[in-house]
């Protein structure tokens, strides 16, 4: 069985600290990270606030993403052992790929081919705090968060919420094992009945 789980969000939600409890504690599961998959900053285009759009699905090679999807699709224990995770016979033939990002939902020619997605989220103040507290390659120019970053969140969240895109939401702001361990037993109970 194949099963696709997305974990998306705002900003600074948990995702790639969700991901990796996932990966430490399912078997036979990779990961694809939408960040790797950002255009050169040369192509980043600057928009009518001044900043370059890093928080568009423009300033993504979705495409490439999406080739990457259909690469485990085709053979999900190849791909598993090309990225370096073991692949661990004898247990009943489930492979899960964890796609994690901010705009996962956002892409149409992906959609469909989730079995779960999550969303995370958290409050204002807690997502501007968090993100002033990290250092990207590209480093935030003043006003970012409130210009371009949280306006460009919320565009997306109500896109997805008008399209009628089904996630289960997550708490952010829950302690990580918490958030882990809902997360598990949701899967958990879903891939049971998928089988």
């Amino acid at each position: 069985m194949k099963y696709i789980v997305g974990i998306g969000g705002v900003t600074n939600g948990g995702k790639t600290t969700l991901t990796s409890g996932l990966l430490r504690s399912l078997p036979n599961c990779c990961v694809v990270h939408q960040d790797d998959f950002f255009k050169p900053q040369d192509q980043i285009a600057v928009g009518k606030d001044g900043f370059k759009q890093w928080d568009v699905l423009e300033s993504l090679d979705m495409e490439a993403m999406l080739s990457t999807v259909r690469a485990w699709l085709d053979n999900p224990p190849k791909f598993a052992r090309a990225h370096g995770v073991p692949v661990q016979p004898g247990l009943p033939d489930t492979h899960i790929l964890v796609l994690e990002g901010f705009l996962l939902y956002s892409y149409k020619p992906l959609l469909d081919l989730y079995s779960r997605r999550y969303f995370l989220t958290v409050p204002y103040e807690e997502c501007k705090r968090r993100r002033s507290t990290r250092s990207y390659e590209v480093p935030d120019p003043p006003g970012l968060f409130d210009g371009h970053v949280w306006p460009m969140y919320l565009k997306y969240q109500r896109e997805m919420e008008e399209g009628g895109v089904d996630v289960v939401y997550l708490d952010g702001t829950r302690p990580r094992a918490e958030l882990l361990h809902q997360v598990l037993e949701d899967l958990h109970n879903s891939l049971l009945n998928c089988s």
